[in-house]
């Protein structure tokens, strides 16, 4: 697990850094554990284009991932560290009794042949999932419920990481990656450890051809647009719009307030990231 540089024989190897994949056990994906992936292009379900600037790219099949981990009590037997193209993570292939075999994503410290459970009575070690009223405060976590019984929805990129800061009644006070703050049910889950591939952030792709690998068409600036394509397009010469830089949209792109007032969520945060109230 680590980044791999290249010798500059070409001006795109000077800066290219990736994974060198060194904790990759298997290569070919569990067949049964994946199904087709269609690509969208950025469309929705009416062809409009809501997500620019993406299509092309690899085919790619998705992996079934278990967020639940809903075989409580039960234990499974690490198989297989794969990649999967979908995510930035690893993800672990486990097998339980019986020949049941699942993916989950893979925390550090989880290796070919440790053995993980999930439960209230489960044991605080990495790779196990157990609810937040039996996980203590600084234990690194992730792969963290909302609503209980819906899976993990939010810590799932590489390298992220949630702690417990606190207990008040029937709700742990877990402070996310953005520093956010965030009531969460103590009867929710969540998986033991930091997750890994901490070095995803510090890859580098090096030519543009690797971004169209990667469902990602080139971008074009606002303000070389015209008016009936964007809202800071047109002008004479290198003219910026002369308003606030925005989205195609109209939403205000730096640093602008887009979250709603009153959404019903807003009761559960504590404390919002980057130190606002």
């Amino acid at each position: 697990m680590g980044i791999k540089k290249y010798k500059p024989q070409t001006s795109t190897l000077r800066w290219t850094a990736l994974s060198d994949f060194g904790e990759i056990t298997k290569k070919k994906p569990e067949k049964g554990l994946t199904v087709p992936l269609r690509k969208t292009g950025g469309r929705n379900t009416h062809g409009h284009i809501t997500a620019p600037y993406r299509g092309g790219g690899h085919k790619r099949r998705y992996r079934i991932i278990d967020f639940k981990r809903n075989r409580i009590g039960d234990t499974a037997r690490v198989v297989a560290i794969e990649y999967d193209p979908n995510r930035s993570a690893r993800i672990a292939l486990v097998e339980y009794k019986g020949g049941e075999r699942r993916y989950i994503l893979h925390p550090i410290g989880l290796k070919v042949g440790d053995v993980i459970s999930q439960g209230p009575e489960a044991e605080l070690k990495v790779g196990n999932a157990l609810p937040l009223r039996a996980i203590a405060p600084g234990i690194p976590m992730h792969n963290i419920e909302l609503t209980k019984g819906k899976g993990g929805q939010i810590v799932r990129s590489a390298g992220c990481i949630a702690v417990i800061q606190a207990k008040e009644g029937k709700y742990a006070h877990v402070k996310l990656p953005s520093g956010e703050v965030r009531l969460v049910d103590l009867d929710c889950y969540a998986t033991v450890g930091q997750i890994g591939n901490i070095e995803h952030i510090a890859k580098s792709y090096g030519k543009a051809g690797r971004s169209r690998w990667l469902n990602r068409r080139p971008r074009t600036r606002a303000v070389a647009k015209n008016p009936v394509d964007h809202p800071m397009g047109g002008g004479e010469g290198k003219s910026s719009g002369g308003r606030i830089p925005c989205s195609i949209s109209g939403f205000p792109a730096k640093g602008g307030k887009t979250r709603k007032r009153k959404k019903s969520s807003n009761k559960f945060i504590v404390k919002r990231r980057k130190g606002q109230k």
